[in-house]
């Protein structure tokens, strides 16, 4: 469904995050957009009204809607992220064992062991929503939010693992943290995880953490 959201938006449903990504490269294929932006369920097109009118940006997007779909993303390199859970890094480790009746060690076999794709990028700049987590990380987030969480945090909320490029306030269950760098500002693309990308979560010490 194409719906008109302001004089220089469109959001477009879909049905799955992947669809969402291949909406997306499809239209910046085909189109010259100013933001094309992929969700969970939805793409918003954001068009100069200047150089084309609502009518004519509505019917490019039916036509991307319309042709086959673009190679998917599901190709390509997959990113490896260590991760120290627990202590310190995790603190919410704890809390999660005894909500779901898991140990420490299960948690952490059943999160680092399975290959992930990134669903979308949103909520803080860099801040990667990953899905395809098993059942047993279907918890809330906290109801008292930290008002500070470090850069490179690994949260859990809703099914979802949710990493912190950038530090800042947030509600999500902090398992454990990676050193891996995953905002650089003196790099082309600063931000190292983007939507589509595909990452497995690699356990190591605190030790590897620090070094």
């Amino acid at each position: 469904m194409l719906t008109r959201c302001g004089d220089d938006l469109f959001s477009v449903a879909v049905d799955t995050p992947a669809d969402a990504q291949a909406l997306a490269l499809q239209l910046h294929k085909t189109g010259d957009w100013l933001e094309v932006i992929p969700g969970v369920d939805s793409v918003v097109v954001r068009f100069d009204p200047l150089k084309l009118k609502g009518d004519l940006a509505s019917q490019a997007i039916e036509a991307a809607i319309a042709a086959e779909p673009a190679v998917s993303q599901d190709v390509g390199e997959l990113l490896e992220i260590p991760v120290v859970y627990g202590g310190k890094f995790g603190p919410d480790l704890a809390e999660l064992s005894r909500t779901t009746g898991l140990s420490g060690k299960e948690l952490i076999a059943s999160h680092a062991g399975s290959e992930y794709r990134v669903d979308m990028i949103g909520f803080t700049p860099g801040f990667a929503f990953i899905g395809g987590l098993d059942d047993c990380f279907r918890v809330s987030r906290r109801g008292e939010p930290r008002q500070r969480v470090e850069a490179g945090s690994i949260g859990i909320a809703d099914g979802r693992t949710g990493l912190y490029a950038l530090a800042s306030p947030g509600g999500w269950n902090i398992i454990g943290r990676t050193p891996y760098k995953l905002f650089d500002p003196d790099a082309e693309n600063p931000f190292v995880l983007s939507a589509g990308m595909r990452v497995r979560f690699k356990a190591i010490d605190a030790s590897e953490f620090e070094s």
